[in-house]
């Protein structure tokens, strides 16, 4: 900070350290917040009586000043230990909500127990081995930092990442946002500024930033900031390479400077510092495409005359993801200082016909349970016959959006219905078929 920066008169802050700094005669300067405090106390009346009798000095001032700003911004809470879930707790809690995805559950569950154990460890110093009845760690351990391990979640449209990352919220008492990748570009571009996604965490935390440091960010769509082309652009990338290049700081841990309220930077502002570096990043995204990019990898093992039948091409999905490597997403245009950054890797398996008939039924917020709790208040039951909840999941199959398409169907079957039963007072009970989700019939209504 340069000695001659212009400060504040009133709280003595720097120009670089308020938002506006309004510049007076002989260097009395007054920043926006000390003025604002002036307005408030010319307008309360014991204000003006301490006035009257004894005139105001600017050092007077900045003391009623500083005494308004603790009132008006008191002292946050200070942080607390994370109560942490054991693996199997946080995958218990997955299971009520999501169906299916047990690798993704597991890995997901290890990777955020073993994030706050060691988050535990470096902010409040973890508890003593010998409060645990263990062994206290060997001497060569004592000053070893573990270094934090970022997700990456690949699975087709529909499988259930973004709603894994909205589960883990239910499971933790931290901040937890989720962000979407498609609308950053690189800085000094028209779009969002990669440190945006800060912001979501930062209002999730009420505005506090040592425990938004805490928090979980879930980035959807990362795949979509893929480098365009398999060779460097001549020009800049700003929505792919960009944007990978601005977010790996972020993603390793820095002091990021981000607007209070989102939006553009510019020099007048006031920042929040957030450090990165205690942040779980989940990264999500369907990586369309990619299993042909593991599949022409694996076939090139096989050699001799009709290899189709020994390619990848004849794998299942799982078992082609399963064979997933760094240099594949290199290839799908992720930069290897990006991949790097993101350890542990957990791809998801698109959903069978059976797993949606149980999505549809079988979680708490089921979507079948859904829609009977809004007949109910309608004063009238919902039953879906056997065999109707097994025709959804066919139709979703065949339109191929996997869970999301289920709500969907079930809103274009039950529309008409939903429209007549606030005018039929005598209606008691609506039985869904499997003819009516085929479009064969209408829900026949008692």
């Amino acid at each position: 900070m340069a000695k001659d920066e212009p400060r504040c008169a009133f709280c003595g802050r720097s120009r670089s350290d308020v938002g506006i700094l309004i510049l007076g005669p002989d260097g009395v300067n007054i920043c926006d917040e000390c003025a604002k405090l002036c307005v408030e106390m010319t307008e309360s009346q014991s204000a003006r009586r301490n006035a009257a009798a004894e005139p105001m000095t600017p050092a007077k001032v900045a003391a009623t000043a500083a005494k308004l700003r603790a009132e008006k911004t008191p002292e946050p809470e200070p942080l607390k230990p994370i109560a942490l879930k054991k693996p199997a707790e946080i995958r218990a809690v997955l299971d009520d909500y999501v169906i299916g995805q047990d690798q993704a559950k597991k890995v997901l569950s290890v990777a955020v127990y073993n994030h706050y154990k060691r988050l535990n460890d470096k902010l409040f110093g973890g508890v003593p081995a010998e409060a645990r009845g263990e062994k206290p760690a060997a001497a060569d351990l004592e000053n070893v930092e573990v270094e934090k391990s970022n997700i990456l979640v690949i699975g087709p449209t529909g499988c259930g990442k973004t709603l894994l990352a909205r589960t883990l919220a239910r499971v933790l008492d931290v901040p937890f946002a989720i962000a979407d990748a498609t609308t950053l570009t690189q800085a000094g571009y028209v779009g969002e500024d990669v440190e945006n996604i800060l912001v979501r965490l930062l209002q999730a935390a009420d505005g506090d930033a040592k425990r938004a440091e805490t928090g979980i960010v879930y980035v959807d769509e990362i795949d979509k900031i893929g480098r365009k082309g398999d060779s460097a652009s001549l020009t800049r990338d700003v929505s792919g390479e960009g944007v990978q290049q601005a977010l790996l700081k972020i993603i390793e841990g820095t002091l990021s400077n981000v607007p209070p309220n989102g939006g553009r930077k510019h020099p007048d502002q006031k920042y929040v510092q957030i450090d990165t570096s205690n942040i779980l990043f989940i990264c999500g995204g369907a990586f369309v495409g990619l299993d042909r990019i593991i599949g022409a990898r694996i076939g090139n093992k096989f050699l001799g005359f009709d290899v189709s039948e020994k390619t990848g091409a004849t794998l299942s999905a799982e078992q082609i993801m399963a064979e997933l490597q760094p240099e594949d997403l290199f290839e799908f245009g992720m930069i290897p200082e990006f991949i790097g950054r993101l350890p542990v890797v957990s791809a998801l398996s698109q959903l069978r016909e059976k797993d949606l008939e149980h999505i549809l039924t079988q979680p708490k917020n089921a979507l079948t349970k859904q829609y009977r709790k809004l007949f109910a208040m309608e004063g009238v039951e919902l039953v879906f016959e056997e065999g109707a909840v097994a025709a959804v999941a066919e139709k979703a199959i065949a339109l191929g959006t996997g869970a999301r398409g289920l709500r969907s169907i079930l809103e274009k079957i039950m529309l008409d219905t939903m429209y007549e039963l606030p005018n039929r007072g005598n209606a008691k009970r609506v039985v869904v078929s499997a003819d009516v989700i085929r479009g064969n019939a209408s829900p026949r209504i008692e």
